[in-house]
């Protein structure tokens, strides 16, 4: 699997709340902020994350939620301002980290100026903000497929599976590799896995640990 990653998520609604389970279904590490007191005890007793009551445009708030050590924050309340306020107060207090925005279509994409991707309300399942917070690695087809996920997956430096043919590999019953790195024909037992090139692959959730292992280290 993917290096564990600490990743901040302001907005505990229903984004917030299905992007952090996701999140924390693939092993990193969620912090949520919200702060309706009501749906933090909601999400405490799901126990899927970490989770602080407070505004998260509130730099003391950023911080408690260890702004300093995350990889990324997304920003996924209702409100487009605060949103943005929360990922540029995120940027000056951590350089680097990864900023998600949740926006109105109405606000564009010139949002993308200051943050590094933005999410439109008919557009931000949870899927596709976790991808978002992630990064390129392993994108997940968004809500098309029920519980099967199909994903885009770029092979690891030194995973398992690297420099190999399917046939070299023992995928999981529940995998099946779609395409070539170069997406112009099916995959076959000769299709070699190449690190740095992606593939598509489709996978059922309880084997999907297993299959990023064997692509990712």
């Amino acid at each position: 699997m993917t290096s564990t990653l600490d990743i901040i998520i302001a907005g505990g609604g229903r984004v917030g709340f299905q992007t952090a389970e996701i999140l924390a279904d693939r092993g990193h590490d969620v912090t949520i902020i919200e702060r309706d007191e009501r749906i933090v005890s909601e999400i405490a007793d799901e126990w899927i994350a970490t989770v602080i009551q407070g505004d998260a445009t509130n730099p003391d708030i950023i911080e408690q939620a260890g702004v300093e050590r995350a990889d990324a924050i997304a920003a996924l309340t209702g409100e487009s301002g605060l949103n943005l306020a929360v990922c540029l107060a995120a940027q000056e207090l951590t350089p680097g980290i990864r900023t998600v925005a949740r926006i109105d279509r109405a606000s564009g994409e010139t949002y993308t100026r200051f943050v590094d991707a933005v999410l439109f309300p008919e557009r931000a399942g949870a899927r596709v903000a976790a991808n978002e917070i992630l990064g390129s690695d392993v994108q997940t087809l968004a809500d098309v497929t029920g519980s099967l996920d199909i994903m885009l997956v770029r092979v690891a430096e030194g995973a398992p599976a690297a420099g190999k043919t399917l046939s070299q590999v023992r995928f999981p019953d529940g995998t099946l590799i779609v395409s070539d790195s170069e997406g112009h024909r099916i995959a076959g037992p000769d299709t070699t896995l190449s690190a740095g090139d992606r593939y598509v692959v489709a996978v059922e959730p309880d084997v999907a640990d297993e299959v990023m292992n064997l692509m990712r280290g």
